[in-house]
């Protein structure tokens, strides 16, 4: 039975591989502008609000600039201070009523943009909670990580202040075409003369900066993928002398960080003052053929007073539009990196799943499964085992023969190429995923602590299991006695994957966990790798009592700890080369028998 799921990321040979980065193709930032609309969409009594101060508020400025015209004309060539000081006070009034306008505006779309971002940011780690182990095989945590931060705090200065803005300047540019037509469609006209020229270079610079902004945002992601790789292992860099050679290889990252930064800059920042410039030049020529229209064909100069203040203000939503394109640009950006992962295909749900065993018996069986991690590069080549109810199966082979890569198709981590898996008879992938993974507990070779007390790292196998049973799982897995001995015991806080622990007793709280579990069926993947011979010995009858009646299968480097499986599997560049006992094993002389006197020698 093929399993295999196309939309899935192509993944690295190997479960732990990251250093090949999917070359993501970009959607079109209209498409990114769509979506984040549609985000905002869910407001939309709020959106009104803030449409409605948005008129009001643009209408206030209009109207108070437009009574310059009977301030000049009725009042200050009549020398009337009377009327003048009338005409103040309700100009006044008009713009004190506009910037309150203003400031609720303000208030309402902080408050949409945050909401929207949070539930932008909800959708992203919702979907990557669902995410293939495929997905992050091939993707730098760094760069994931960079999604959550930079990416989104572009989208969330776009929100607040760019989109507003923009649409502040695109009402205040018609409010302004309209009163200066109103005024004189002559100087209209000439006003205008430059508009389409500089519309016509600001499309150039538009589709010349856009394709800077994506690569920028991605050069950004690698950049941040590297600090988080070179930080979490700095021992590793510290004990083999690569210090240099990391700063080389970050200062090529920066070097490309900061051309493509550059470039996206340079373009977009060439926009503002080009439009300031030229919105100047247009302001003076208007200026000059109004003078002439006053002095030749009797234009009043309060309408050519207002009328200038119109000119000007209608080159400053211009120059307000250039200026916010290059956060807007950025923010596109970053919302088409955000919206790529979104739109990864999740792991693929089984559509009308057959009910789960019950009770779970423990019958496991791989038929025939050939695998590989691309199809391309196979690993696994047929292999076929039964397992019954309760035995203890131990694989053993060297390291990279696909022992890790057997038990990580147990959970439904990986599509097969074909080949089936089942479970008391039947196939796991006909299961709900969620539930048959309930009915396996995994230690793995690698520790995870989560930023939390013991008790609750403990707990986190069965969120159920009260405190006696949590600290029942601890003693059986040996690690009671070390946990006593923390600052506040059970109650002690675990950070940064439990740094202040070592290695084997991270290992102790992993495999409490997966006692406090308790499921029919339990994975150990060289669960006491980091636990040293002593220490094994004292929890090994412990493990033994934890698998009484449970199906279980154990990957172990120390042959000594697995004499008393009841299968023992050698495996051997993806195939099985030797299958039996411990005893049938050492009977045959094959190669198990030279791997377990090899221990010895």
């Amino acid at each position: 039975m093929s399993t295999s799921n196309k939309s899935i990321p192509v993944s690295l040979p190997g479960p732990g591989s990251s250093r090949r980065i999917k070359n993501e193709k970009p959607q079109q930032g209209f498409k990114a502008l769509w979506r984040l609309m549609r985000y905002l969409s869910s407001q939309r009594l709020m959106l009104l609000l803030i449409l409605i101060s948005l008129l009001l508020g643009t209408a206030g400025t209009l109207a108070g600039n437009y009574l310059l015209r009977p301030a000049i004309n009725n009042y200050v060539l009549k020398k009337d201070i009377v009327g003048l000081g009338q005409i103040a006070l309700v100009m006044i009034g008009i713009y004190i009523a506009t910037g309150i306008f203003n400031m609720l505006q303000y208030r309402l779309t902080i408050k949409v943009a945050q909401k929207t971002i949070s539930n932008l940011r909800n959708d992203l780690f919702d979907r990557m909670q669902y995410l293939p182990l495929q997905f992050y095989d091939t993707h730098q945590h760094g760069d994931l990580m960079s999604r959550f931060t930079n990416d989104m705090d572009t989208v969330s200065d776009a929100l607040n202040n760019s989109i507003t803005q923009l649409l502040i300047s695109s009402i205040t540019l018609l409010g302004t075409l309209a009163l200066m037509l109103y005024i004189s469609p002559i100087l209209s006209i000439i006003a205008l003369i430059m508009i389409p020229l500089m519309l016509y270079l600001a499309k150039l610079i538009i589709n010349k900066s856009k394709s800077f902004f994506v690569a920028n945002q991605a050069a950004l992601g690698n950049a941040n993928g590297y600090v988080e790789e070179m930080i979490s292992g700095q021992k590793v860099v510290k004990v083999f002398g690569h210090e240099n050679a990391a700063i080389e290889q970050f200062e090529q990252l920066n070097q490309v960080l900061r051309e493509k930064a550059t470039k996206a800059q340079f373009y977009s920042g060439m926009m503002m003052p080009l439009m300031a410039n030229m919105s100047t030049i247009n302001y003076a020529l208007t200026t000059i053929a109004g003078g002439i229209l006053v002095i030749t064909r009797g234009f009043d100069l309060g309408g050519l007073t207002a009328f200038l203040q119109y000119a000007r203000q209608f080159g400053r939503p211009v120059n307000e539009i250039s200026s916010q394109y290059n956060s807007l640009q950025a923010a596109l950006a970053g919302a088409e990196r955000i919206f790529a992962v979104i739109d990864t295909a999740p792991e693929s749900e089984t559509i009308d799943s057959l009910p789960m065993p019950d009770p779970i018996q423990g019958q496991v069986t791989l038929s025939h499964v050939n695998f590989g991690y691309v199809p391309e590069k196979q690993v696994l080549f047929d292999i076929d085992i039964d397992v019954k109810p309760g035995q203890k199966i131990a694989f053993v082979g060297e390291t990279g023969a696909g022992k890790s890569t057997i038990i990580n198709l147990l959970p439904r981590f990986y599509p097969l190429l074909s080949g089936d898996i089942l479970l008391d008879k039947t196939s796991i992938f006909k299961l709900d995923r969620n539930e048959l993974r309930k009915k396996l507990s995994i230690v793995f070779q690698d520790t995870h602590l989560f930023t939390d007390t013991v008790m609750e790292n403990i707990r986190y196998g069965r969120l159920t299991a009260t405190d006696d049973e949590v600290i029942a799982a601890a003693k059986l897995a040996a690690a009671d006695s070390f946990i006593m001995q923390l600052p506040q015991g059970y109650k002690t806080e675990l950070t940064n994957d439990g740094a202040n622990l070592s290695q084997g007793q991270r290992q102790l709280i992993n495999i409490a966990r997966a006692t406090v579990a308790n499921t029919p069926v339990l994975i150990l993947d060289e669960a006491t790798s980091s636990i040293d011979t002593r220490t094994e010995i004292a929890i090994q009858e412990g493990i033994d009592r934890l698998m009484q009646d449970k199906t279980s299968f154990v990957i172990a480097h120390r042959l000594s700890t697995i004499r008393n499986a009841d299968v023992i599997c050698l495996i051997e560049k993806g195939r099985i080369a030797e299958f039996g006992s411990h005893a049938e094993l050492l009977k045959q002389k094959g190669k198990y028998y030279r791997l377990y006197m090899g221990q010895f020698d």
